[in-house]
């Protein structure tokens, strides 16, 4: 469905609760980004600003889908107030610079939908400091590499959304690698469906990630994972910190799953966030099941009214194409 219009009036009262006094909201403009929630920039009549999430179903591209609102499932795209609040605190509690939270409404008080008002961290993200200044983006990344280091190492016994785990619930599947390897098939079957090139190279593809999801050996341990953590989803605020953002999917996982992700998103500027120790054999799975995930997810993104259209089908195309370069003799 069309994303509604939010209005200035529908966020007054929450923007004066969260940014307090005596200021008025002036502006809401929307932030571009966010497939699964609505992101607003608010600026009150003294120029303070602060951004507003919006978990509201209008708010949603993404075509409904059995099992989104599993949260037993590690990659549901179920959203929401909890699994923000959940994740926040696990990166806070770790010393990952995150928007400080200004207000949290689960209640429906100020908003029908669940919202949350954090701290607006201005300026540029890591993709666009990248491309502007590399040398500049350097201490950046040393702190970048200081975060990830320490979401490698804190360890859990179990793997799922951190809000589950950290719960005391559990997650569907068996280990990890399973997990991926399920998510993996489904994929190859929704883009088999979309796209002939897909559905001419399923069965090698189907064969590829059978032999590489049993060359994985078991693990106990999991580490903390965004997930999606591309360069645009790294603020860089006013002392060079680096500050992920859209952290709702936070999971404790195979730290592979990132560092692949890492590698498919930053090319050659990975350098600096390289570690030593990784599963050769998880890297090379998970690299074949995120492509197939890059290639799936952007196709069913599109069967909806997603803006953005371009540059959603050129997403799919270069995955297509790096999966079907993995199975090419």
């Amino acid at each position: 469905m069309a994303r509604r219009a939010v209005t200035r009036e529908q966020l007054a009262g929450a923007a004066r609760v969260a940014l307090g006094g005596g200021r008025r909201l002036e502006a809401v403009e929307r932030v571009a980004g966010g497939t699964t929630k609505g992101v607003y920039r608010l600026t009150m009549d003294d120029s303070t600003t602060a951004i507003a999430y919006l978990w509201d179903a209008a708010e949603n591209y993404w075509p409904q889908a059995e099992g989104d609102d599993d949260l037993t499932e590690p990659f549901s795209s179920g959203a929401g107030l909890d699994l923000f609040e959940a994740a926040h605190a696990r990166l806070d509690a770790l010393g990952v610079r995150v928007p400080a939270i200004r207000l949290l409404d689960r209640d429906g008080t100020h908003h029908p939908a669940d919202l949350a008002i954090v701290e607006d961290v201005p300026g540029e993200n890591l993709e666009e400091l990248l491309e502007r200044d590399p040398r500049a983006a350097a201490p950046v990344m040393a702190r970048f590499a200081e975060a990830l280091e320490a979401m490698r190492l804190h360890r859990a016994p179990a793997y799922g959304k951190v809000a589950v785990v950290d719960g005391g619930g559990t997650s569907r599947g068996t280990s990890c690698e399973g997990v991926v390897l399920e998510r993996a098939q489904r994929d190859l079957a929704e883009a088999a469906s979309r796209d002939p090139r897909i559905a001419n190279a399923r069965e090698r593809l189907q064969e590829r990630l059978r032999v590489l999801a049993a060359a994985v050996r078991p693990r106990a341990e999991y580490s903390v994972v965004h997930g999606e953590l591309g360069p645009d989803h790294v603020r860089v605020d006013a002392d060079g910190n680096p500050v992920p953002v859209d952290i709702e999917g936070l999971t404790y996982f195979d730290v592979e799953w990132e560092h692949v992700f890492l590698r498919i998103r930053l090319h050659d500027a990975y350098r600096p966030l390289a570690v030593d120790g990784l599963d050769e054999d998880r890297l090379a799975l998970y690299m074949l099941a995120q492509r197939l995930s890059l290639t799936a997810g952007p196709l069913r993104l599109l069967d909806g009214d997603f803006p953005d259209r371009e540059f959603m089908a050129g997403i799919a195309e270069h995955n297509l194409n790096e999966a079907l370069e993995l199975v090419r003799a």
